[in-house]
């Protein structure tokens, strides 16, 4: 079983079905969004022909919203998906939110969580989108206190109570808004409904799983897991392999061109966080390089589907440099590959420098010249003839 090939196509990172960020975020059931402009990013590379731009739009029209669900950790959701799924996580996320609470010494009581609740209704009314230090600002003239743990609390409860979500950017900050105002009544789904639409999700776009993905990803209780995947069993194949059980959705791509594929994945993409074992991607030993025991997931360079290496940018005076970091010696890479890599960010340029702007400071000449006497890999520099910057 190809499990890199196969969650490639369905990840929408090879071959990409979609062209509309709320189809897209709507295929995946949800995508972890803690770096806003990284998760951009991650939607934009899986659509057939987008910009940041078209993410943004989507964003800002509340076609898709960045909130809390699932874990207590920042997601993108599609607008006609929120409600169910915050019903299927609210009480969990609640109750992590009283413990992390608690490991500030905040007493918050109900009544005041009421009070900044009819605020909230109170302040954004009207369909405005404030940031958090606005709405900060609102809460201290009417008597509560709003320091930045407290006004994270805050958040956090109006959001799983369906009270808010997100509003529309402004510039480079988030902001919120009353979900009422922002997304139209659905119809309200069973909890078997909203189980099996969820399990149906996450097995689409990213089998092959085991069960213990699936739990991971979605946060449920083992029972509840076991139910989704119950109610969808029709819809699964199950394969037996190194004494696991795999899932693999009927709709799901098996079969498209892999050779020679280079991807520049954003943080705490779904390729590699949305997996609890992540050894077919990434063997152990490279963990470390890739994320941390607390959660910090960093940029990474695919090449056929397998981790190879991670990538940051250094910033000088006058330019940016792109560093990478190779999980075995570059000089050991053939041409084609580091040719296939230069090529890939290039032309994923202006997607890069929109969500990075200290990038524009970059350029394919100062990526020959700033090179300190270093020599450029052969892959590159026949990268950098082709396109005329290097004899």
């Amino acid at each position: 079983m190809n499990i890199p090939n196969i969650r490639l196509l369905n990840q929408q990172l090879l071959n990409p079905l979609f062209r509309e960020p709320k189809e897209l975020v709507s295929w995946m059931g949800a995508m972890q969004a803690q770096n806003y402009s990284m998760v951009k990013w991650a939607v934009g590379m899986r659509l057939k022909s987008a910009t940041i731009q078209t993410v943004e739009k989507a964003l800002r029209e509340g076609e898709i919203l960045r909130t809390h669900v699932m874990r207590p950790t920042w997601h993108l959701v599609a607008a006609e998906d929120i409600r169910w799924m915050l019903k299927l996580s609210a009480q969990r996320i609640i109750s992590a939110n009283d413990s992390f609470a608690k490991g500030y010494d905040l007493d918050i009581p109900n009544e005041l969580y009421t009070k900044a609740h009819d605020l909230l209704e109170k302040i954004l009314c009207g369909k405005k989108s404030l940031t958090k230090q606005e709405i900060a600002e609102h809460f201290n003239r009417s008597g509560i206190v709003a320091d930045n743990h407290r006004m994270t609390r805050f958040m956090a409860r109006a959001e799983q109570e369906g009270i808010i979500c997100s509003g529309e950017d402004r510039g480079s900050k988030c902001t919120y808004a009353l979900l009422e105002e922002r997304v139209p009544p659905m119809p309200e789904l069973t909890k078997d409904e909203s189980l099996a639409r969820l399990a149906r999700s996450y097995f689409r776009s990213h089998s092959p799983a085991v069960l213990q993905d699936f739990i991971w990803w979605s946060g449920l209780p083992i029972s509840d897991a076991k139910q989704a995947v119950y109610l969808i069993a029709s819809e699964l194949t199950t394969e037996q392999w190194k004494e696991q059980t795999w899932y693999i959705h009927d709709t799901c791509r098996t079969r498209g061109k892999l050779s020679g594929h280079i991807h520049l994945l954003p943080s705490y993409d779904e390729y590699l966080l949305g997996y609890k074992d992540r050894t077919d991607v990434l063997p152990l030993e490279h963990y470390p390089k890739a994320f941390t025991n607390n959660g910090l997931f960093f940029p990474i360079v695919l090449h056929n589907g397998q981790v190879i290496g991670n990538w940051d940018k250094s910033e000088k005076k006058k330019s940016v440099d792109l560093k990478y970091s190779w999980f075995r010696q570059v000089a050991d890479m053939d041409e084609e590959t580091v040719y296939q890599m230069t090529k890939t960010f290039w032309e994923s340029w202006d997607m890069l420098t929109e969500t990075h702007a200290a990038l524009r400071k970059a350029s394919l000449e100062s990526a020959c010249t700033d090179l300190a006497g270093v020599p450029i890999h052969e892959g590159a520099a026949r990268y950098y003839r082709e396109v005329g910057v290097l004899e």
